[in-house]
């Protein structure tokens, strides 16, 4: 039994592995170990010998399997397949910090977790068959069960936890049965009825008990977690991660990005976040999470993959895509420091693109998007330097543009197929006089800016599937993130690959250094050109009437010719201009993402199903769970009730009693009415608490109730029939006609409801007993069949003396 638990827990490693491959060598590594354990058990050796045979075993499965060509025969490990196997290992654990979960069915990582699970069945076989410490085999069990939940983001399945589960209680009950088989045979223990006549106490009866208490304490681990409502906050307009497709995967799960600002920035509204010094004292945009995905409700993110090769620490951060060395850049030096009251955040706020970062800990950049994140350290209270480049591409570059790559169009072109119509048809009017996908760009961000008539405001309504629409064609009023999220769905209509950024402004400048403020916060456009990369847009307004801190990029401006140099160049002369960020403080609304949280104006936004909302869905669904004994015995009800209500003119004949111990009648030829009369008769009587001795006749039965519970003549007439129809089916050799016993039940069942309390009408109803005694017996035959299968052994033949 030590080998199934092993397996049935190791199935909790399905999550990590593409493919089945690492589950069919660990399969036969258990097979091994668990071999040499019965051989072993079943000889005169002493225990200790079973761990060393059964380490030798599992050495010479690994080689057989993984470096067979170095050993003899195949089979018989050598010193070069010793060596091979080594070299093997340490390339799985490089593999493991390359890859991300779902790791490849690389030879290294299998070997791996082929050691591991054969090493994790040797230390179960030892605690439970040889040291008969059966708990304490939980302990390497568990060191199994616990390196799924290291590595994953999602929650382990529900049926992968109750598999794991029920091989540990099998584990378990096969150490109890051998226990209680030392001092004679084990039997199968079955409670008899309440109803019934009480049997002698039978203390076997605990190893049965101790199963319900198992199943039952699994089933509630699994079932009431469901059942109870969630506190996570829901997104501010769709934003948010643990939605993108098509990813790689990632080797941590990261939280909501807007919910996530909320807990990390426990400051008053206007505390500072972070400082910061550039090289060339310019405030910059600051970046934490990238944004790719749009569902047609919300903009998530594909969780990010953070290699162990490119650590901030060993060398510089992949080069930025798409962004070609003709581009000119301006190479900064910023130095950030973030408040030491930022709490859990795992994610670098960043000029974007960075090229080489400069932080104690282990951080690591996702290749796609440079976000730079830590599934170990927080940057709450450090200091760190960037490097970045910052493009500064002229409108004649941006004009000159090609196509983006498949790869890229692949992922950030990609629309739901439901997107209404109306906005396609928007975002071909508003550029329709833009030639280039930068014109076409400019143009947008000048309709949210200057041309749509759009306004900054904090009193938005909704953040549904329908936001999208009543933005763009009715209420056109909202905050960074309705402007940032609605510009990179139009972006993408027109074939501009697109997402959207979330982190902070520039700030403003304070004793020679930038402070970036809570109210900073802020969400942005990103939009692709091939040759030069992903630029920053600008759709939220500016200004006094607009969100104080925003900017608009300068390559957006028009370009213009000066007299001193006839070179082209780019003023704000005309558009949009952005506020200057060092002028200090505004009295411009402040952005809302945090204002719940600091104390400013409470926002009208969908947050989702509201918590009592869902207490009381809990509610009702547990009171559902608690009322399918009722419905069971209902549908009961009615089946007996189409038995006998017709007349019945085959012969019938018993059958044997079931667990209930209810006397039960069917017919040969498919109708049972007076067995189906009987056995409602019999059930209630369990419902009302009545007893019924198993040697009773029918017809004894029925002068014991009219008697014992005054029954009126029609009650004991009716009960009359029913006791003369089923001794004529017991008894008679050609029962004849049965008629309809509808009304004589019905009657019966009146005149025994009458004589108990109204308290027991209602249990008899909502807690039937006859359908509890009839769930916990089909439990005992489910536990039953469960002890059958621990008690299985495997018999060697007898050996034969010359």
């Amino acid at each position: 039994m030590s080998g199934v638990a092993t397996g049935a827990v190791a199935l909790s490693l399905h999550p990590l592995f593409a493919g089945g491959t690492w589950f069919w060598a660990s399969f036969g590594a258990v097979l091994a170990v668990t071999a040499v354990g019965v051989l072993t058990g079943r000889s005169t050796l002493p225990y200790w010998v079973a761990p060393p045979a059964q380490l030798l075993a599992l050495w010479v499965y690994l080689t057989a399997v993984f470096t067979g060509g170095e050993a003899w025969g195949r089979v018989v490990p050598t010193t070069d397949s010793a060596v091979a196997l080594a070299l093997l290992a340490a390339d799985g654990f490089d593999d493991i910090q390359r890859f991300a979960v779902p790791v490849p069915p690389a030879p290294g990582i299998i070997l791996l977790t082929c050691g591991g699970v054969g090493l994790i069945a040797v230390l179960v076989d030892f605690f439970a068959a040889r040291v008969r410490r059966a708990a304490l085999a939980g302990l390497p069990l568990l060191a199994l069960f616990v390196v799924p939940a290291s590595f994953l983001g999602d929650p382990l399945s529900w049926p992968v936890v109750v598999v794991a589960a029920l091989g540990f209680l099998g584990l378990l009950a096969a150490d109890g049965r051998e226990r209680v088989g030392r001092w004679g045979r084990p039997v199968l223990v079955r409670r008899a009825p309440s109803f019934v006549a009480p049997r002698p106490a039978d203390t076997s009866g605990l190893r049965l008990s101790g199963k319900r208490v198992g199943f039952a304490a699994v089933a509630l681990a699994i079932l009431l977690p469901s059942l109870l409502p969630t506190l996570e906050p829901d997104p501010l307009f769709g934003f948010g991660v643990g939605n993108g497709k098509g990813g790689t995967g990632g080797t941590i799960s990261f939280p909501n990005p807007v919910a996530s600002l909320r807990r990390q920035l426990t400051l008053p509204a206007e505390a500072t976040v972070l400082t910061y010094r550039s090289s060339d004292n310019t405030p910059r945009y600051l970046r934490l999470y990238s944004l790719d995905v749009f569902d047609g409700e919300q903009w998530t993110m594909t969780k990010p993959v953070g290699r162990a090769e490119d650590r901030t620490s060993d060398k510089p951060l992949p080069p930025a895509p798409g962004l070609g060395a003709r581009v000119p850049a301006d190479q900064v030096t910023t130095r950030i420091a973030v408040s030491e009251d930022v709490l859990d955040l795992k994610f670098l706020p960043l000029p974007y693109p960075p090229s080489r970062v400069r932080i104690e800990g282990d951080w690591r950049p996702d290749r796609d998007t440079l976000m730079v994140f830590s599934h170990t350290d927080t940057a709450g209270g450090l200091s760190y330097e960037v490097v970045s480049a910052e493009p500064k591409p002229t409108p004649a570059l941006l004009k000159a543009a090609g196509s983006a790559p498949e790869a890229i169009g692949e992922r950030y072109l990609k629309l739901p197929g439901d997107l209404p119509s109306e906005i396609r048809q928007l975002a071909e009017a508003v550029t329709e006089s833009g030639a280039t996908p930068y014109e076409k760009a400019v143009q947008l961000q000048d309709f949210f800016t200057t041309d749509g008539g759009f306004t900054y405001t904090l009193q938005t309504q909704g953040h549904g599937g329908s936001a999208l629409s009543d933005f763009l064609f009715r209420s056109r009023a909202g905050y960074c993130e309705q402007f940032a999220a609605s510009m990179a769905v139009l972006a993408r209509v027109l074939g501009i690959p697109a997402r959207v950024a979330i982190g902070y402004t520039g700030g403003i400048s304070a004793s020679g250094q930038w402070e970036v403020r809570t109210r900073d916060s802020h969400a942005w456009p990103e939009l692709y050109f091939e040759g030069v990369g992903w630029l920053r847009f600008e759709p939220t307004p500016s200004g006094p009437t607009g969100q104080a801190s925003a900017s608009r990029p300068s390559y957006t401006f028009p370009e213009v010719v000066t007299d001193a140099d006839d070179e082209p160049s780019t003023s704000p002369s005309t558009g949009t201009t952005g506020a200057d960020p060092s002028s200090g403080p505004s009295q411009a609304p402040r952005n809302p993402m945090l204002d719940r949280d600091f104390g400013g104006a409470p926002l009208a936004v969908d947050e989702g199903v509201p918590v009592a909302a869902k207490i009381a869905i809990g509610v009702a669904l547990a009171l559902l769970v608690l009322l399918v004994p009722a419905l069971l015995r209902w549908e009961t009800r009615l089946r007996r009730q189409r038995a006998y209500s017709r007349t019945a003119v085959r012969a019938e004949t018993p059958a044997a009693p079931d667990a209930t111990g209810v006397v039960a009648v069917r017919s040969v030829a498919g109708e049972p009415a007076a067995a189906a009369a009987w056995a409602e008769l019999d059930d209630a009587l369990c419902d009302y608490g009545m007893a019924r001795q198993p040697s009773e006749s029918p017809r004894a039965l029925a002068v014991r109730l009219a008697r014992e519970y005054g029954f009126d003549a029609e009650a004991r007439a009716s009960m009359e029939k029913i006791a003369w129809a089923v001794e004529r089916m017991l008894f008679a050799r050609s029962p004849g006609e049965t008629g309809p016993l509808r009304e004589d039940v019905r009657r019966v069942r009146r005149a025994l409801a009458a004589t108990v309390s109204r308290g027991r009408r209602v249990r008899a109803v909502l807690l039937p007993p006859s359908t509890l005694l009839r769930m916990r017996a089909a439990g005992a035959r489910l536990l039953d069949g469960f002890e059958r299968l621990g008690s299985i052994r495997l018999r060697l033949p007898a050996r034969r003396d010359a």
